[in-house]
């Protein structure tokens, strides 16, 4: 499936669970990928999970990968640079939009985010036709999270469903700005 095919992806922020679960769906969608890890056994286990689809660095080497990119071009289009960006905040990404192609794409995939940010940053980036979107995990399953109270729908929910909701966002919904998606199985947070 080439559903990502010639597309150029940042994953930051979390090599496991929400961000491992964005970088899989996308490297088998034919995407060029470039996922951060913060630890040696992150980056191990990424790439065991990735394969040689995807790049794992160390967020110390996210320019550095970045800038070769821009040098030598990538994804066989002859333009270096990023078009889809998944990090967990404002901060992060504001760094990186010298890396960012105007009409690509930011996705916040923190629960942190509150509306008012998203949408501010979103009529800040219009002007370039960088969209950003923001998913709000919550009561999503993780290993060590121990009990938590169910939302109405009766169960936790995956990494994996708040990737596609993320994808979506970043991919699907082209005329889609500013919104702040709840991804927390009914909780209805604001």
């Amino acid at each position: 499936m080439a559903k990502y095919a010639r597309r150029r992806a940042l994953v930051v922020g979390e090599a496991g669970g929400i961000g491992l679960a964005v970088a899989k769906r996308l490297v088998e969608g034919g995407a060029s990928v470039v996922l951060t890890a913060r630890t040696a056994g992150e980056r191990a286990r990424a790439v065991a999970e990735l394969g040689s689809a995807a790049r794992v660095v160390a967020p110390s080497g996210v320019e550095a990968v970045l800038a070769a990119q821009a040098g030598t071009g990538s994804g066989g289009t002859g333009e270096g640079g990023v078009d889809l960006l998944f990090t967990d905040a404002v901060p992060t990404a504001r760094a990186l939009l010298p890396h960012l192609e105007d009409g690509s794409a930011i996705v916040l995939t923190a629960p942190a985010p509150c509306p008012d940010a998203v949408r501010e940053f979103a009529a800040e980036l219009a002007f370039r036709g960088i969209r950003v979107n923001a998913v709000a995990p919550g009561c999503i399953e993780a290993p060590g999270t121990g009990a938590l109270p169910l939302p109405p729908l009766g169960r936790l929910g995956a990494a994996e469903e708040v990737a596609r909701a993320a994808l979506f966002l970043a991919t699907e919904a082209t005329f889609t700005t500013g919104v702040r998606l709840p991804v927390d199985g009914g909780l209805g947070c604001p």
